[in-house]
C-alpha cells in the first residue's frame, strides 16, 4: 500500500505539501485540478503542471479525488463538533438534516470553516441547489444505476488503452437524504455494479467512514467480497452517539471509535491490496484552524497509526509462513 494524503492545492489548503512530506509517512497525494468547472476541459499543460507541483516537493501524485463531475451532495451537519478532550470534528445529525431546508444547507455550516471554501460548497454553487433538485426529480435508484453503468461502460476501452483504475465512492451516508436516490451504499448495491461492470479497472474507494455509516453493512465482509476491485481506501473510524441518527468522526485508533482499526486494515492486506490509502478526515486538535476535516496533525496521527497497523499485519502474515 502507499500512504497518502488529500491536498486541495495551495489555493485552496491551509497545509503545505513540504509539511505533509515532513511526515514521514505519506508518500503519495491525492488531489484534482479544484478550480474547473463541472465539464470544463484539463490541458495537457494544467495536468503536467499539477504533477510537477507534487514531485517537486519529493511526492508522488498517487491519485485524483473528486473531479468535479456530478452533482452529488456531501453531507455533513456540524463542522465542528467539539468533544470532551477540545478537538472539534464533523458531525452528522439526522434530526438537524430532517428539519433543514436543503437551499439554506450553507448557511448551517458556513461561520465553521475557519475561513477556507471547500471545492464544490461555494456560495454561487449552493446557490442552485434548487435546480439540482429540479433535475433529479424524475430520478429513482433504478434510472441513477443504469446511467452509471451506461457512463461507465463507455469509458472502459479508455481506461483498458491507459491502465486507469476508477474507484467509485460510497454514498455518505449510505441512506438517502432529502429524497435523493443513494446506489452505492450496500454489500449488494456494490456487488450489483462489480457485476454490471466486470471490468478490473471499474473498481471502488473503500472509504469505511462513509459505507460504516450504517451499521449494518459488514466492513469485513465487504472487503473480502470487493477482492481485487478496491482500487484506493479510505480509513478512519466513527463514533456512534445515537444510533446511526448522530455519529461523528473520531480519532482513527479502535479504542475511540466504533470499528476494529486492525482487522479492517488486516483485511485489505489479505485481499492483496496494494493501492493508495488514506487516514482520510481527522479532528482538529492542537490549535489548528484549517479546513474542516482536513488539518494537518490529526491526518498525520492517523497516517502514523495505520502504517503501524500495516506493519504489524504484514510482520505477522511473514510469520506465519
Amino acid at each position: 500500500m502507499e500512504m497518502t494524503m488529500r491536498w486541495y492545492g495551495k489555493d485552496h489548503d491551509t497545509v503545505t505539501l513540504e509539511q505533509i512530506r515532513q511526515s514521514c509517512y505519506v508518500k503519495g497525494i491525492i488531489t484534482t485540478l479544484y478550480d474547473k468547472m463541472p465539464g470544463e476541459v484539463w490541458t495537457l499543460d494544467e495536468i503536467m503542471a499539477m504533477k510537477k507541483e507534487v514531485e517537486d516537493a519529493g511526492l508522488h501524485l498517487a491519485g485524483i479525488e473528486s473531479v468535479n463531475v456530478s452533482d452529488a451532495i456531501k453531507t455533513r451537519t456540524e463542522l465542528e463538533r467539539k468533544r470532551d478532550d477540545g478537538s472539534t470534528v464533523l458531525a452528522y445529525s439526522q434530526d438537524t438534516i430532517d428539519s433543514m431546508d436543503p437551499e439554506k444547507m450553507f448557511d448551517s455550516i458556513k461561520n465553521d470553516m475557519n475561513g477556507t471554501v471547500m471545492p464544490g460548497w461555494e456560495p454561487e454553487r449552493m446557490e442552485k441547489v434548487k435546480e439540482l433538485f429540479a433535475l433529479y426529480k424524475d430520478v429513482d435508484e433504478e434510472k441513477l444505476f443504469d446511467n452509471l453503468v451506461y457512463f461507465l461502460k463507455a469509458i472502459m476501452p479508455v481506461c483498458d488503452k491507459y491502465d486507469i483504475n476508477m474507484a467509485i465512492h460510497p454514498d455518505d451516508p449510505s441512506w438517502s437524504v432529502f429524497g435523493l436516490p443513494r446506489i452505492i451504499s450496500s454489500q449488494e448495491k456494490l456487488k450489483r455494479m462489480m457485476d454490471a461492470v466486470p471490468n478490473k479497472h471499474n473498481g471502488v474507494t473503500f472509504c469505511m467512514g462513509s459505507y460504516g455509516t450504517n451499521l449494518n453493512n459488514d466492513l469485513i465482509a465487504t472487503i473480502k467480497m470487493l477482492k481485487g476491485r478496491i482500487h484506493f481506501a479510505h480509513v478512519r473510524n466513527l463514533r456512534f452517539n445515537d444510533g446511526m441518527r448522530d455519529f461523528e468522526e473520531s480519532a482513527h485508533l479502535s479504542s475511540d471509535g466504533t470499528f476494529d482499526m486492525y482487522a479492517v486494515v488486516k483485511a485489505l492486506y489479505e485481499s492483496g491490496f496494494e493501492g493508495p490509502i488514506r487516514p482520510d478526515h481527522g479532528r482538529m486538535i492542537w490549535g489548528e484552524k484549517a479546513m474542516p476535516g482536513y488539518g494537518l496533525y490529526d491526518r498525520a496521527l492517523g497516517a502514523a497509526y495505520i502504517c503501524g497497523l500495516w506493519e504489524s499485519v504484514e510482520k505477522q502474515a511473514k510469520e506465519a509462513k
